[in-house]
């Protein structure tokens, strides 16, 4: 036998000891990991040094008391949710800011009827003839009018009040969660920035804050003070504040980091709103245009040539196109509204 071959044979049982003992190493750290996995599993000790090492059951046991809280909230953010749809007038009154009582808002609506309609009854308006066409009956028409104004024009009124007061809260409700950030940060509690914002906001934060610090303060309770909140001001963004609010209340946190981040998503919420307001600002333009145009026509044929268009008026088969139209119009404007408006 050469000596090359004696090299080789001793180099290969080398190389097979040295496998072998690391095999065994190895064998030896995977039954001692699978022990303790297994001793973890089975909520006894390790080493004999008395530590619980129950850390999987704490931490299903956690989990299953973050989710249950957030069923809790999720189904008293949908109870929240039915409670801000004004149902009656004195919610209606309260989410327009108007501080009156229904019986003051009826008398207004009474008054405006009797003005809408006693104004068509002193002016002698008892008919109207256009080219042809009569509109006659007194009594119909100031009838109409008094309806109108008594249910008409009232509730229009407080459906604009109430969407321009929403955009103003909109537009100031981020600055206020900003200065609960900062307070809370140099160490005053919650009810002292709510108190801050109540005297140093503008209208109608300031009032809004008013109120929920003086709930605050006279013990109505954190969950109870923030849900008459959000029925004042039924606003995603409240929403979202009276959440972080309630969260932290139960489970802790950092609530400056929490109110932080959610003044920083109100913020980009209010700019992507913008911004689809600046790019749908073209479809909305074009669809009054297209809606606009069937009556500018229509008008503009009568100026020149009002025998050819008063056929639509005087004859039957006009009254049914004219029907037609009306529907297909309709149709046409409700999609065109459809296409051009995003819920934010």
């Amino acid at each position: 036998m050469g000596s090359d071959m004696i090299i080789y044979m001793v180099a290969a049982l080398a190389f097979l000891a040295i496998a072998g003992i690391g095999v065994a190493m190895t064998s030896e750290k995977n039954e001692a990991a699978r022990k303790r996995v297994k001793a973890i599993g089975s909520g006894q000790t390790v080493n004999g040094k008395g530590r619980d090492t129950r850390i999987l059951d704490e931490n299903a046991k956690r989990r299953q008391k973050t989710q249950e809280m957030l069923d809790k909230l999720r189904k008293q953010d949908q109870e929240r949710r039915k409670s801000v749809r004004p149902q009656d007038l004195k919610t209606k009154l309260t989410q327009a800011g108007l501080d009156i009582s229904p019986t003051m808002f009826w008398l207004f609506s009474l008054v405006a009827g009797v003005f809408c309609g006693g104004f068509l009854y002193l002016t002698g308006f008892d008919g109207l003839t256009i080219s042809g066409i009569v509109l006659k009956s007194q009594p119909v028409i100031v009838a109409g009018a008094f309806f109108a104004g008594m249910f008409g024009f009232p509730r229009f009124l407080i459906n604009l009040l109430t969407n321009r007061r929403n955009k103003k809260m909109i537009n100031q409700f981020a600055d206020g969660l900003d200065i609960i950030v900062r307070g809370v940060k140099s160490g005053l509690p919650l009810n002292e920035c709510v108190r801050i914002i109540a005297k140093e906001s503008p209208e109608p934060l300031r009032t809004e804050f008013a109120i929920l610090a003086d709930n605050l303060a006279m013990g109505a309770g954190m969950e109870r003070s923030l849900n008459s909140f959000y029925k004042r001001v039924p606003l995603q963004e409240v929403n979202f504040f009276v959440i972080v609010l309630l969260i932290q209340s139960k489970a802790g946190g950092n609530l400056s980091e929490a109110l932080n981040n959610l003044s920083n998503v109100i913020r980009s919420r209010k700019m992507m709103r913008e911004k689809v307001k600046a790019m749908s600002s073209e479809a909305k333009a074009s669809a009054m245009i297209i809606g606009s145009l069937p009556f500018v026509v229509g008008f503009l044929v009568f100026l020149t040539t009002p025998a050819y268009i008063m056929l639509l008026f005087t004859e039957e088969t006009g009254h049914l196109f004219i029907a037609i139209g009306f529907v297909l119009m309709t149709l046409g404007v409700l999609t065109m509204r459809k296409m051009i408006n995003f819920d934010m």
